[in-house]
């Protein structure tokens, strides 16, 4: 009888994920590669990550991005085990030409607000053991180019930088050390 429950409630949760409803955004899933560039220990450095958003009506909405940098700083043998991870909630504006439906492409702006965490773990040439959470920001461009009405691909241009300060004791950040680029490549389903 357990089994027979369990097969119901599970078909039920399927029934109810897969059925369709009213489009009422344009949503979109982008795994994405890149490289980071611009900073005199990055360039170069691969990363990878993810972003997931919705526009409404097409033209804004927004999207969290998500970054991760295996040896940023340099190579494992220099500078130790070392990453760099941004999680970011972005605004983004873009047109798109051709519809919502179908072939087409949407150029659009971005930016957005998060996380920047950097650590290092030892290494040969300095025996350093740090990690920092900093607040940052981002701003970037780039275009998705749909093939059909689910499947395309998207690129972006972006700039990432840390603040310095504090929200707690006041609203004044300055621009903090650790910037740069990243260009990103990466397969967009809608």
């Amino acid at each position: 009888m357990r089994r027979f429950i369990k097969t119901v409630v599970m078909s039920a949760a399927v029934a109810l994920v897969c059925a369709p409803s009213a489009a009422r955004a344009d949503g979109y899933f982008n795994p994405w590669a890149g490289v980071n560039f611009g900073s005199e220990l990055a360039n170069g450095r691969g990363g990878f990550g993810v972003a997931a958003g919705s526009m409404g009506a097409g033209i804004a909405g927004g999207e969290v991005n998500f970054g991760y940098s295996p040896s940023f700083f340099g190579t494992s043998n220099d500078f130790g085990s070392n990453t760099v991870i941004d999680l970011m909630a972005n605004v983004i504006v873009g047109v798109p030409i051709g519809g919502q439906r179908g072939p087409g492409f949407r150029p659009y702006v971005t930016a957005g607000l998060g996380l920047i965490r950097t650590q290092i773990d030892g290494g040969t040439v300095f025996d350093v053991q740090t990690s920092d959470n900093d607040f940052g920001w981002n701003a970037g461009a780039g275009v998705m180019g749909y093939f059909n009405d689910h499947v395309g691909l998207r690129g972006d241009v972006r700039y990432l930088r840390t603040l310095n300060g504090n929200l707690a004791d006041s609203l004044d950040f300055d621009a903090g050390d650790l910037h740069f680029w990243r260009t990103s490549i990466g397969l967009v389903i809608r």
